[in-house]
This record gives C-alpha cells, structure tokens and sequence, in this order.
C-alpha cells in the first residue's frame, strides 16, 4: 500500500512550490510581479512534473517491495533559489530515499527510469493537449511540453546523482533510447 505521511507532503509541497517560483521567476527575465502572474502556470507545467516524477520513484520502489519515502533537501532548494538569481535553474529540492537491504542494479535503474518516463509522458500529453486548446491556454500547455522535456533530459544525464546514472549502469541501450527520446523532445520545444 502507498502511503505518505505528514513531513513527506509537507517535504514535496514546500519543493513544488520553491521549483514552481524559481522556475516562473526565470521565466519571467527575473521579474518578480512577472513571475507572480507565472507561478499558477509554473505550478501547473513544472509542480506536476516534479511530483509525478518523484511520485513515479516512489511507486516503482514499492512495486519492487521496497519502503521509499521523499526527503527536502534544504541544500538543493538553497542551490535552486541561488542559480535562478543567475538565470537558470539547477533544481535539485529532494529525492526519494529508498530503503532495503539489496537494490539489485536492474531493479535500481527501472526505479530511476521511471520519473524521467513519466516527464516524458507527461511532454507528450503537454504537446497533444497544447494543439487542441485556444491561446493562450495552449501555451501553458505548451510551457508543460518545453518543461517536462527538458525535466526528463537533465534526469538521464548519466552523473552519479542524476537518475541517468543508475540507468546507463543497468542498461545503456535503454538510457540511450530514453535520452534520445528526451533530447528530441527537448530540441523540438526549442525550435
């Protein structure tokens, strides 16, 4: 069974909404009444696809019997507030920490493939949704695309922290097509 306790909401609520600011305050060329009018979209397109993404860890660690719980982390939230005064944004608010005796390397790289997935996902459904809507919805939705493509591409960079690390390790062929996938994403949101 799923469950999530009290300091766990609490942890992904206060990491949604930090990811939420920096990212419309960005978007915003660092204006802040800007990013104030961009936080409920930024919410929407860049919130969902941080929860959804730690939520899919989460989901994929239980499937494989394991305990898994989100955890701020205080540094990443500082970095991500610090970066955004910059102009970019390293988001890096917490992680799901999970718990067990023995992660085997196939198990631990399907766990991590499954919130860069679920950003992919979620960039497809952005882009499909964004074609129907009437402006200026549909750059919301075309926001989300651009935001959870690019979400999933950093993911799969293969760095020790980064998920692409535990997925090159399990299966480099697989990391390739996810990464391929996010990249093409990512380079069409682009263009």
């Amino acid at each position: 069974m799923v469950r999530f306790n009290r300091e766990e909401v609490r942890d992904i609520l206060v990491s949604m909404v930090v990811i939420a600011g920096v990212f419309a305050y960005v978007f915003s060329g660092k204006n802040i009444q800007t990013a104030v009018v961009l936080l409920p979209a930024t919410l929407i397109t860049v919130g969902l696809g941080f929860v959804l993404h730690e939520i899919a860890h989460k989901l994929m660690a239980i499937r494989y019997g394991f305990w898994a719980e989100y955890r701020l982390w205080f540094e990443g939230l500082l970095l991500a507030l610090v970066t955004a005064y910059f102009g970019f944004v390293f988001a890096a608010p917490g992680a799901v920490y999970i718990h067990g005796n023995y992660i085997e390397r196939d198990v631990n790289g399907k766990i991590s493939l499954a919130g860069p997935l679920t950003n992919i996902i979620l960039a497809i459904m952005f882009l499909m949704v964004s074609t129907v809507l009437p402006s200026p919805i549909n750059q919301v939705a075309f926001l989300g695309y651009a935001v959870n493509s690019f979400l999933a591409l950093f993911n799969l960079i293969p760095l020790a922290v980064l998920d692409g690390a535990k997925v090159f390790r399990w299966n480099p062929l697989i990391w390739l097509l996810a990464a391929a996938a996010a990249f093409a994403l990512t380079f069409n949101s682009m263009f």
